[in-house]
């Protein structure tokens, strides 16, 4: 799975600039080194002088009658003329956005030094350059250093990141909506980190987040841990994460503490369990009169009696439980196994000769699985029992394991969502009410419930042809027909009825 990182992150530039003093400020140095210009020699007279004069903040200027320039000294008209040549100078360096106002400045003094004192005048306005306002603290930017980004101008110290709140002083920011981030900041709020080694998921060669994730747990990984030997549970298929470890069960499977919470170890322990499943078949007129053997057994074990078979159809790459037709000494689990350290340990195995009494010697069931999981796989393999035991014969993968599958299905649902319809469409006049229940005593935790949706997850998007198209062709037909019409036309035509 890839994705593109957050749609509305992109880096943007800071553009830094640096605001010099504002015109008003510069035109008031200015106009009062003109005034005292004209004013400096303020000894021969005011009333004969011309003056210039500033009004309030309008920025007005009018003028008093000027006197001959005659009377001016040589050294006035050296310092007039350099005044002159200042704001001609000024007007070069400014934009041609900006320097309108100065231009009208520098025309009112050409004029007012050329007009006679009987010339009438008209004052002049100087309209103020529009401010800069910060987009942060929404005051007047003066003279200095200044940000440019968003649309905005900003003090320094204004521009923050919305995570953290400190300012943000590297050239470029991150922008999520309409709110600025450091890149770290970010990076550490949107960008997905590993549920399992928990560290930030990293880009592929074409800049997109690549990562792997569990259809039902939304356990998000990097990809590099389905080839680094992550340990992954042989239960729930979650993988081992840095800081949980998982239980090793010494034959090659490890099991997370959620499922070892309720784990079966041993064949004494899970006798209760085959024993209320085959009531619940009981329950739906499909009593199983053979007392089949149940044991539970190690993986090497189960693979041994596999190859022992002669006939029979088996999920890969993980079988889990057999129901197994010929004679085999198989060795199971006789005590309990402790927990030491993060393995089993302890460990009691019995080899039990099983002898063919019927069409089914006995039932193996992997230990060390989650009651739920071991018992969905019971009711899986004592219907594999029930159709050799009623004379069902060469029965297709598709049709044989399609209908297990239902059963264990149905199973599960009666333990997980007792009120749901636990016998979907049967025509069997018998309650899931009247069942004997399966459940450890006060009831299922959350936890365990949450397994149970899990592998009723499993059953119903199974990709493999036998167990998952087949599970779905019987259960289409067994909620339109009922359960004992589909199965006796699977009887009479080896195949589900449409």
């Amino acid at each position: 799975m890839a994705s593109s990182d957050d749609g509305h992150l992109s880096s943007h530039p800071c553009i830094y600039g640096h605001m010099p003093p504002s015109r008003n400020m510069r035109r008031s140095w200015f106009m009062k080194w003109i005034s005292k210009l004209f004013g400096g020699g303020s000894s021969r007279g005011a009333s004969n002088g011309r003056r210039l004069r500033i009004s309030g903040e309008e920025n007005t200027f009018w003028h008093e009658p000027a006197r001959s320039m005659d009377d001016q000294s040589k050294a006035e008209k050296e310092e007039l003329d350099r005044a002159i040549a200042l704001s001609l100078a000024e007007n070069g360096k400014r934009r041609n956005g900006q320097c309108d106002n100065d231009e009208d400045l520098d025309r009112a003094l050409r004029e007012s030094l050329s007009m006679s004192a009987s010339h009438p005048y008209n004052p002049v306005q100087c309209v103020p350059r529009d401010s800069r306002v910060c987009g942060g603290c929404n005051k007047e930017i003066g003279y200095g250093h200044y940000l440019s980004c968003m649309g905005a101008f900003w003090h320094p110290q204004c521009f923050r990141c919305h995570a953290c709140g400190l300012p943000i002083c590297e050239k470029e920011f991150s922008l999520s909506g309409s709110h600025p981030y450091h890149k770290s900041c970010h990076k550490e709020l949107h960008h997905p980190k590993c549920d399992v080694c928990h560290q930030f998921i990293p880009t592929n060669r074409s800049g997109l987040i690549e990562y792997r994730a569990h259809p039902f747990w939304r356990q998000n990984y990097c990809p590099s841990h389905e080839h680094d030997n992550t340990p992954r549970c042989c239960s729930c298929e979650r993988l081992e994460t840095r800081s949980v470890k998982y239980i090793s069960l010494g034959d090659g499977r490890s099991l997370c503490l959620e499922c070892l919470d309720s784990a079966i170890m041993d064949t004494g322990e899970c006798q209760p369990l085959y024993h209320s499943i085959r009531d619940y078949y009981e329950g739906m007129y499909m009593k199983i009169d053979q007392q089949i053997p149940m044991l539970l057994v190690e993986r090497q074990a189960l693979n041994e009696a596999i190859e022992g078979e002669k006939d029979g159809h088996h999920h890969m790459p993980e079988t889990r439980g057999l129901c197994l037709s010929e004679e085999q000494t198989v060795s199971s689990i006789h005590r309990k196994p402790k927990i030491g350290g993060n393995r089993v340990v302890d460990m009691r195995t019995h080899p039990q000769k099983l002898t063919r009494r019927c069409e089914v010697t006995a039932i193996l069931v992997l230990y060390g699985l989650p009651r739920l999981l071991t018992g969905s796989i019971l009711a899986h393999e004592l219907m594999h029992g029930w159709l050799r035991l009623k004379g069902y014969r060469n029965l297709s993968p598709v049709v044989e394991e399609g209908i297990c599958q239902v059963l264990s299905h149905m199973w599960l649902e009666s333990e997980v969502m007792p009120e749901s319809r636990s016998m979907p469409a049967t025509n069997i006049a018998s309650s899931s009410s009247s069942l004997p229940s399966s459940g450890k005593k006060g009831g299922k935790s959350d936890i365990e419930k949450r397994l149970g949706e899990f592998f009723l997850h499993q059953i119903a998007h199974d990709i493999s042809p036998a167990y998952g198209e087949g599970f779905r062709a019987a259960n289409a037909a067994v909620l339109k027909f009922g359960l004992r019409r589909t199965l006796d036309h699977i009887r009479f035509t080896g195949g589900f009825p449409e």
